[in-house]
Order: C-alpha cells, then sequence, then structure tokens
C-alpha cells in the first residue's frame, strides 16, 4: 500500500513549493545577472530550509559553492540499512523564462491551484523533486522501512545545459563514494495513470548564428538590391543543415541508426495508446503533423535529429519596423541529436557547414554554444526491474510505461560516463499539456504523489539487493 497520499504532500510540502513559485530563479543561461538579482540564492537557501525541517535520524543540508558557478544542494542522509552503496537522487531548481503571456487568471510566478493542478513556472520541471525525494525517505524511516544512504542533488544550471554541473561532479566525488543507484526526477510522462521510466533522451546542441552584412541600417530604398539581405543569406546557411520541405536535419553526423529494439517499443507503444505524440500537441485546425503514423512520431520525437530555430535577432517588432535594410539577423539554433550521438562531435561538424564559403562573402559569427550529449539507460537488473513493476503498480494500479524523451537531461549523460554500471531510473511528472517551458505549465498532485511513493519501493527494494 503507499505510504503517502495527497492530503501528506498538502500538509507537508505544498506551502514551501508554492512559495518556491513566486521566485523567479531563471537559469544563468537567461539571467547573466543571477548572482545580482539573488533569485537562484533564494530559491536554495528556501529549499534547504525545508529539507533542515526534515525528520531523519541521521542527515546532513549542506549548500556548496564554486567560485563563479551557480550553487548545489546537497541532502545527505545516513542509511538504515547493511551495506555501502549510495543512492543518488537528482533534480534541478533553476528555471525556464516565462516565454510569453500565460492564460487568464494565470502568471509564471503567481501560482494558482485548480482543483489538483499547480501552475506556476518550474513546478514540474521540477521544483517538485527535492520535495517528493525528501519526503519518500522520510516517510520509509517513519514506517521503519530500511534504505541505503542517499544523498540528494539539486542543480541550479539544468536549463543552461548544466555548465556546472561537472565542476561538482568533480568536488563531490569522494562524498557520493560508492554510488549504484541513480534516481532522476527530471523526466516526463506519456499519461498520468501509472510510472513512466525513461530510456533514452534525446541530445542537444544549441548556438547563435549571426550574418552580418552593414555597420548600420540603410533606407531599403537606398540599399536594397545593392546589398545582400542578411535574412536571404541566414536562409541560404540554414538550407545547408536542414530540408526546408521535409525537416530532414542534413548533416549526416547528426544523424544515427535507431535499435531495433527502439523500433519495437515504439510499436507497442502505438498499439497501446495510439497517436499519444500527436494527441497533446495544441496544433492549429488542419495543421499537418511530420509523420506517416503514430508509430513513426514516437521515433520522431526520441531518435531524429532536428532543428528548431528557437529565437531572432537584429530584427524590431512589426508594429515599429520601417523600411530599413539591417545590418544583421541572428537566429538561436536548437539540434536534437539522437541519443548515441555525441554532442561534441556534431558541433564540429556543424562549424564548417556554417562558415565555409559564405554567400556574398557575408560575416557570419557561432556564438553561445551550448552543448550536451544524450543518454540511453543501461539494461535494468533484474532487482530494479521488479521493482519498478511493484513500484507502478502499487502507486497507480497499472504497470509501468518504458519510452524514449525527446529531451535532454545533461546530468544522464554526465553521470553514465562516470559511473557506467550504475543502475539508473529516470521519471518524472510532465505529462500531457504540462507544458514544461512553455506557458501555463502545471505540476499535477496525484501524479506527483504516484512518483514519490514508487521513489519509496524503488528505495526500498535497493536496500535489499
Amino acid at each position: 500500500m503507499p505510504l503517502l497520499d495527497l492530503a501528506d504532500f498538502e500538509r507537508d510540502a505544498l506551502e514551501t513549493l508554492t512559495t518556491f513559485a513566486t521566485i523567479p530563479c531563471l537559469s544563468p543561461g537567461f539571467d547573466t545577472e543571477w548572482v545580482l538579482h539573488g533569485h537562484i540564492d533564494r530559491a536554495i537557501e528556501l529549499l534547504s530550509d525545508w529539507a533542515l525541517a526534515r525528520r531523519f535520524a541521521d542527515f546532513e543540508v549542506e549548500i556548496h559553492r564554486l567560485e563563479g558557478r551557480t550553487p548545489v544542494l546537497v541532502v545527505t542522509i545516513a542509511a538504515t540499512a547493511p551495506g555501502d552503496g549510495t543512492a543518488v537522487l537528482y533534480g534541478h531548481l533553476d528555471k525556464q523564462p516565462p516565454l510569453g503571456n500565460w492564460s487568464d487568471g494565470l502568471g509564471p510566478y503567481e501560482p494558482v491551484r485548480r482543483d489538483d493542478r499547480l501552475f506556476a513556472r518550474g513546478v514540474g520541471d521540477d521544483g517538485y523533486s527535492t520535495f517528493s525525494a525528501l519526503l519518500a525517505v522520510e516517510a520509509m524511516e517513519a514506517n521503519n522501512i530500511p534504505h541505503s544512504r542517499c544523498v540528494l542533488l539539486i542543480e541550479a544550471s539544468e536549463e543552461s545545459g548544466s555548465p556546472d554541473l561537472e565542476a561538482y561532479l568533480d568536488h563531490l566525488k569522494d562524498h557520493l563514494a560508492n554510488v549504484e543507484l541513480m534516481i532522476c526526477l527530471d523526466s516526463g510522462a506519456l499519461t498520468y495513470d501509472r510510472l513512466w521510466v525513461t530510456t533514452s533522451l534525446r541530445g542537444v546542441v544549441n548556438v547563435d548564428l549571426e550574418v552580418e552584412v552593414l555597420t548600420q541600417g540603410q533606407h531599403s530604398g537606398s540599399a536594397s538590391g545593392v546589398v545582400p539581405s542578411s535574412f536571404r543569406i541566414l536562409r541560404e546557411l540554414l538550407d545547408r543543415v536542414e530540408d526546408a520541405t521535409t525537416g530532414e536535419v542534413l548533416v549526416p553526423q547528426l544523424a544515427a541508426a535507431i535499435p531495433d529494439a527502439d523500433v519495437r517499443a515504439a510499436s507497442a507503444l502505438a498499439a497501446e495508446f495510439g497517436d499519444v505524440i500527436g494527441r497533446e500537441l495544441p496544433t492549429l485546425e488542419g495543421v499537418e503533423l511530420m509523420g506517416a503514423s503514430a508509430e513513426e512520431r514516437i521515433l520522431r520525437r526520441t531518435w531524429y535529429p532536428t532543428l528548431s530555430i528557437v529565437g531572432l535577432g537584429g530584427a524590431p517588432v512589426p508594429e515599429i519596423a520601417g523600411n530599413v535594410l539591417r545590418p544583421s539577423t541572428t537566429a538561436k539554433l536548437s539540434f536534437r541529436l539522437p541519443p548515441s550521438v555525441d554532442a561534441e562531435t556534431a558541433r564540429e561538424a556543424l562549424i564548417p557547414v556554417l562558415t565555409s564559403d559564405v554567400p556574398s562573402s557575408a560575416r557570419v559569427t557561432l556564438k553561445n554554444w551550448e552543448i550536451g550529449s544524450g543518454w540511453n539507460s543501461p539494461p535494468l537488473a533484474p532487482w530494479l526491474a521488479e521493482a519498478l513493476d511493484v513500484a507502478s503498480n502499487d502507486a497507480f494500479g497499472r504497470a509501468p510505461g518504458f519510452t524514449g524523451e525527446g529531451g535532454s537531461i545533461p546530468f544522464l549523460a554526465s553521470l553514465g560516463k562516470r559511473y557506467p554500471d550504475v543502475q539508473f531510473v529516470a521519471t518524472g511528472v510532465m505529462g500531457p499539456q504540462s507544458n514544461a517551458h512553455a506557458i501555463d505549465e502545471f505540476l499535477d498532485l496525484p501524479m506527483t504523489v504516484g512518483i514519490t511513493n514508487s521513489v519509496i519501493t524503488v528505495l526500498s527494494e535497493y536496500a535489499k539487493s
């Protein structure tokens, strides 16, 4: 039987989580003045204070700060079971920007509860993780369920590609000690009716591509037809990396063969859930989705390389745009990579494609790189496979689901390299319409309770293994 219910979460966590939701602790990639603004410090102090109020037999709470880097919260709970292994539970506290205007009555830093959903930026991605992880272990001790040594690691730069994580993993290497299990609470779910376990994640390469043609803007009546348009040159460069008709990424180093097991898994998911990917997207009526079938759309989201233009610079908004040939155009390119593609290899392949033989000899600059490799889950040990099945059935009344995710979690790639023999569980609460990174993000509270109870089961079984 589950140890926690929604009333427990409401009593012990919801008030502090709601306060966390009011803090605009943007990731450093979106707030370069994060030290001055102090929001990340406010958030980590809030979580630290809440952690200190928990009831464990033997634990310590520390905020680690390395020079020039975002802080990390580390909560270490001594084992109550025999053994010298460590279970690491991971999450992050930094947030994405608001993105745009939220729906009426909602705001990114004005948390609102509607039924059993809490709307605010960063609550599901993934402010809940500190609360879920520590409440799970606290419930185990309160019910005399033995657990191994647990270390909660909450970082503050994940939404910027975790540029500070490697330094902290080096710094904490001796403290983490004999890591045998890692539970990541930063992933997603295809439905809210079961525990979803992530089997793979795509990598990412982000870069700002700037094209310059003038030192200052010129009247289009004087310069157009003579000075090449920076936007046109940008279009030509983009055509080198993406087929404008099909969306196919054209740089071969960014592609990979899809394993047969993943193809079979996509087919099984499509057979059970139908078009689970297309159904959750708020597309306008009549818009045709990419992919010929539900199975192909699952694979497109989890294994295909893609390019998204996630930002544009150098152009005024249409309401104030004059007849001016602009001096430059900048596009922020976001490439998603198959799980098995090395991000550094992808970056090195893109550089000559975008900077060699530039049309009209325009000036091209690539800057603000953010890269992270993807991740494939190692095979599950028999004890963990059984534990996940028990966890999902106990917490949700259904067997667990297994699927790849289209996003990136640099932590998993980093830890996978450092600890190749460790067992991983990547899961999370962000299901359909939960809007991670978009407007109207929400946390589904019953799902959160289910995940928390699932963590209890996994930690319990790990202590016995």
